[in-house]
């Protein structure tokens, strides 16, 4: 397909001239190009009044809120919302399919949340305009919902986080979309593991750099990059909190992992380069080099002797 001319509107939506905004970008990325570029995005979708919302639903602002001080309850709603979050991650894994648009799953994941009494955590966090993050091929993470269709061959990451009982709850799964290559099966296979060998170095009394450790090792083992400039991150009350879990090794992180602590492990994985560029939508990061990425997420619950997985698939 012929590509916009040097004085059309650029393909990325921002209103500017194409040799003005990603020409310089694209004439540089491998000689295929970008897999993916920005669809039509609809308008932001509206919550129930009778589910409990986050602070920021209205000003898209989060505000700290106070810790469940009774660590049995916490860890209890914990499990119920993490539980929710898996049960709408396998229900759109499976709607996941070729020439359905990733607004359609946004949809989906929208009304299944509050089906479960739920609000969906992204939705006007810091302005974020959909439910979920669909994030394809090349882009690593935050991609919005819009109105291209997935097709066959595609890799698609789904980020689900819903909001219930005063927690939230965080999971993500790349799923392939139709039959996809050899090249992106071993990439989901190996994703995967790379974010279970970093929930296997979960325990009391380590340093969290275990985590990141464990992930890098798996990822360079089979020729694979780990993405940096993102992390895990402390979850609960607050969708984002402390401690910050590095999926490569930094003997600078010295956090320690203790009892009741509740957080994720997300790492980003890709095939080429672990750098990554932003679209002017100021969410969507893609790999640099237009290589694809995979992540997959658990929220996890460190206990007396090791770790829970509270967002495992439902059975």
């Amino acid at each position: 397909m012929k590509g916009p001319g040097p004085n059309d509107p650029c393909w990325c939506g921002s209103g500017k001239k194409y040799k003005k905004c990603h020409r310089d970008h694209d004439a540089a990325a491998p000689p295929s190009g970008p897999e993916v570029r920005p669809a039509a995005v609809t308008p932001m979708r509206t919550v129930p009044a009778s589910i409990v919302p986050p602070t920021y639903a209205r000003t898209g602002r989060p505000r700290p809120v106070p810790r469940i001080t009774d660590p049995v309850e916490r860890a209890a709603r914990m499990r119920r919302a993490g539980r929710a979050a898996a049960e709408v991650l396998a229900e759109i894994s499976r709607a996941a399919q070729p020439g359905v648009t990733t607004d359609a799953l946004d949809v989906l994941a929208h009304e299944a949340c509050i089906a479960r009494g739920a609000y969906p955590s992204p939705l006007n966090y810091h302005g974020f305009p959909k439910a979920i993050c669909t994030s394809v091929n090349e882009v690593i993470l935050h991609g919005i919902p819009d109105g291209r269709p997935l097709q066959e061959g595609d890799i698609v990451s789904l980020d689900v986080t819903l909001y219930l009982d005063g927690v939230h709850g965080d999971c993500c799964a790349t799923v392939p979309v139709g039959q996809v290559d050899e090249d992106s099966r071993r990439l989901l296979r190996v994703a995967e593991e790379c974010m279970m060998k970093g929930v296997g170095a979960v325990r009391p009394g380590r340093p969290v750099s275990d985590i990141g450790r464990a992930v890098e090792a798996h990822a360079s083992a089979h020729g694979y990059g780990v993405v940096r400039a993102f992390c895990g991150h402390g979850i609960g009350e607050d969708f984002h909190a402390e401690p910050q879990v590095l999926h490569h090794f930094d003997p600078r992180q010295r956090d320690v992992m203790q009892e009741g602590m509740t957080f994720t492990v997300e790492p980003m994985i890709t095939v080429g380069s672990e750098r990554h560029v932003v679209w002017p939508d100021g969410w969507t990061a893609v790999t640099a080099d237009g290589k694809r990425a995979a992540q997959f997420e658990h929220t996890v619950l460190v206990t007396p002797t090791g770790v829970e997985i509270l967002t495992a698939p439902p059975r």
